[in-house]
């Protein structure tokens, strides 16, 4: 009798737990089935397929939009060695601007240029930089596809870029890119700006530096310059790379700066360029946001002038301990101005502000070495002075060093020296009544 309770217990144990364990697969059927027809939705949302009149008209349009630029099959670069599709995706802010716009609405935009493993760092830099943003990207075979997609999924998604962001591609001229219509591998999981960015920084790692596709495809950052600058009708433009960003509030305080200038005078105008002094902090630190900051962090050594230790000499004419020795009189609330006037020594190459009729970047210039110096011996040459700005300044996020480069980044430097010999006895050419050589 005793024996039969505890078989009849037993028997109960069972059966409950096999009814939870239904319950537990019928759950997980459930959630199955939800996060599928949640997928399926966000697809349809992505591509307009729900068939729903809502407030995705502006979203469609920017669909559309890409659509249509895809469709032309861009156009080739100077060289037909590269295909470049301006304006893939168009801001609210670029989309807004109609002739005619208020002076003030236009006056400064940034400027940058990446391959798609490094655009993980645009989350960052929009939130230093919430104004205007011309992005030019660099993709080589199946990251053509992946950084259509990806940006298609960033202005889908993140309010902030559909705000600010225009963004164009450039791939090699037998290539071509096409909307990502039924690109499930590489849209399926996103469901809000964060999984999208989470999914770029995934594939961070997939080549390093300028080491695309085994070192055998050129990285052309001086045309991606150009497609970045030439994206934005600002009448001022910062060219930055990617992994870097401004002090905080350059925009208004350089704004308010252009407006106290009495009369008002372009710097085409008076061949002027406003120099941003650039340094590279550790990696675990945190951007300063202003002048006090950056002061504070360079005098332990977690901040240090950008390339001390590859090119101590590339950024040496900024002279930064006048810059640095400076801070007490205009960090407490003090406005952004000139602090002192340059000439342009050799081989000085400074991150600047200038006015969007600057001299372009010679595309002539790819991968590593030279393509900056470039343009700042042209802007020389080309008469410009170079106004160095109180308070303001760019930071580099890590330390460059040594190890970090790819293998033929010697190489490559050496060729591109013998390039710069000849781009600079043609800016003889070029301005034939300048006094001044490189």
């Amino acid at each position: 009798m005793h024996l039969s309770k505890k078989c009849s217990f037993f028997k109960v144990v069972l059966g409950a737990l096999l009814i939870v364990a239904l319950l537990q697969l019928i759950y997980l059927s459930f959630l199955s089935k939800f996060h599928g027809k949640q997928q399926r939705y966000r697809y349809s949302e992505l591509f307009g397929g729900s068939g729903k009149k809502s407030a995705n008209t502006e979203k469609n349009s920017r669909k559309e939009h890409m659509r249509y630029s895809l469709s032309t099959g861009g156009m080739f670069d100077s060289s037909g060695q590269y295909r470049v599709y301006r304006n893939l995706i168009k801001s609210d802010f670029t989309s807004n601007q109609a002739p005619g716009s208020e002076a003030g609405s236009n006056v400064l935009a940034l400027a940058t240029h990446t391959t798609i493993n490094n655009l993980y760092h645009l989350e960052s830099l929009l939130a230093r930089w919430q104004n205007s943003l011309s992005v030019a990207i660099f993709a080589h075979g199946q990251d053509v596809k992946f950084a259509t997609a990806l940006v298609y999924a960033l202005s889908f998604f993140c309010p902030q870029v559909q705000a600010l962001v225009d963004f164009h591609l450039v791939c090699l001229s037998g290539e071509y890119a096409s909307f990502p219509e039924h690109d499930r591998e590489h849209l399926s999981g996103l469901e809000d700006c964060a999984s999208v960015f989470s999914r770029l920084e995934s594939h961070r790692d997939r080549h390093r530096n300028y080491a695309i596709h085994g070192g055998n495809v050129s990285y052309p950052n001086n045309l991606l310059r150009n497609v970045a600058r030439s994206g934005t009708e600002s009448s001022y433009v910062l060219v930055l790379d990617v992994d870097m960003a401004p002090s905080a509030d350059l925009h208004p305080q350089f704004l308010a700066m252009i407006a106290r200038r009495r009369p008002p005078q372009p710097a085409a105008a008076a061949g002027e360029v406003f120099v941003l002094p650039a340094f590279e902090i550790r990696h675990v630190r945190k951007l300063p946001a202003t002048k006090a900051e950056l002061v504070q962090l360079y005098q332990v050594g977690e901040v240090r002038p950008f390339y001390e230790e590859l090119c101590p000499r590339c950024q040496a004419p900024t002279n930064y301990s006048q810059w640095v020795n400076a801070h007490a009189r205009n960090v407490q609330g003090g406005t952004l101005d000139v602090a002192y006037t340059l000439a342009w020594v050799d081989p000085w190459e400074p991150f600047y502000i200038g006015s969007s009729s600057v001299p372009l970047y010679d595309e002539a210039f790819k991968q590593y070495g030279f393509n900056r110096i470039s343009q700042a011996c042209e802007l020389h040459v080309a008469g410009y002075r170079f106004s160095v700005l109180t308070s303001a300044f760019v930071v580099h996020r890590g330390f460059k060093v040594q190890g970090e480069f790819h293998g033929r980044k010697d190489e490559e430097n050496k060729q591109n020296r013998v390039l710069f010999r000849n781009f600079k006895a043609g800016l003889k050419t070029k301005y034939p009544a300048s006094d001044r050589h490189c």
